[in-house]
């Protein structure tokens, strides 16, 4: 358990996560491109290969290859329109690809949908909810789709409502919900069935400061007990400070992946080892960060 913030008592604690299902058959030629017999790798809870995505002449994502091993926390950078959210989109099952494909815990996003989605909880970014239900229902309905019992699914409702400090406004419409309180009810629900990976599309986006530590306390947590987290988020500061390992897309295409160190090696040039995560993404995304331009407002 992380000490910045202890978790009252009687609180939601996540158990270890359960052993990943059997690794599936190579793919077999279709709409997707088969992958190699030796992909995903044995140790892989998320992998894609050659994960494309096209609108018409636009290639969004194109030939994307990843690999990311069981409890890793995953940072994935890129600026606005690199494909980010088309990549999650593909993986969780929500986009189908042009080409290519993407593994939870070795089965086939495509192929056996319903097993790869049993294993995952979704945070994404735009958020469509049941705007008629309580934040407790929506927890609720949540838990009895993954088929769980509904006297466990109340005592987990519970424990999140307290845990993510919804529980004054539990009863209260998801309509009436501001855009932080739609967020955590949203992670409550990605986490009520104890997911094995769970994927984070701008999960802190509208969040308020005391809000957020317990968020990344949870998803420490999360972690250290064997779950995966793909997290995506223009927050540079919290990704440095949370994930092992980055991933940095550019124009659909996987630019640059490793440690922070592995990063920073990469980047070079004097003081490398002490650069920030903003400064070595503005580098390997060749932004251009001059001032100027709008001298009329001079």
């Amino acid at each position: 358990m992380n000490t910045d913030t202890p978790a009252p008592s009687g609180q939601w604690t996540p158990q270890p996560t359960p052993p990943m299902p059997p690794m599936s058959p190579a793919p077999q030629p279709g709409f997707v491109a088969p992958a190699p017999a030796v992909f995903p790798p044995a140790d892989a809870a998320i992998a894609t290969w050659g994960l494309t995505k096209t609108f018409g002449q636009k290639v969004a994502v194109n030939g994307l290859n990843l690999a990311v091993r069981r409890g890793e926390f995953f940072g994935f950078l890129g600026p606005n329109g690199a494909g980010k959210s088309t990549t999650i989109k593909m993986m969780v099952g929500l986009l189908r690809p042009t080409s290519g494909t993407a593994f939870i815990g070795g089965v086939d996003v495509w192929r056996d949908p319903l097993a790869a989605k049993a294993a995952m909880g979704v945070l994404p970014e735009q958020l469509n909810l049941y705007e008629r239900l309580s934040g407790r229902e929506l927890i609720e309905f949540a838990g009895r789709l993954y088929d769980i019992p509904k006297d466990e699914v109340r005592h987990r409702t519970n424990s999140l409502l307290n845990v993510l400090m919804l529980a004054d406004d539990a009863d209260k419409l998801v309509v009436d919900y501001s855009v932080g309180m739609r967020k955590k009810v949203s992670l409550a629900a990605a986490l009520i069935h104890r997911p094995q990976v769970l994927f984070l599309d701008e999960p802190f986006e509208g969040i308020d400061p005391v809000s957020s530590r317990v968020i990344r306390n949870i998803l420490r947590d999360l972690t250290a007990s064997g779950t995966t987290i793909f997290f995506s988020s223009h927050i540079m500061e919290v990704v440095e400070r949370l994930c092992t390992r980055v991933g940095i897309i550019q124009g659909g295409t996987l630019v640059a992946e490793g440690t922070l160190a592995e990063l920073r090696a990469r980047a070079g040039g004097s003081g490398a080892e002490n650069r920030s995560l903003e400064d070595i993404f503005l580098q390997l995304v060749g932004a251009d960060t001059r001032e100027g331009g709008l001298e009329w407002l001079e």
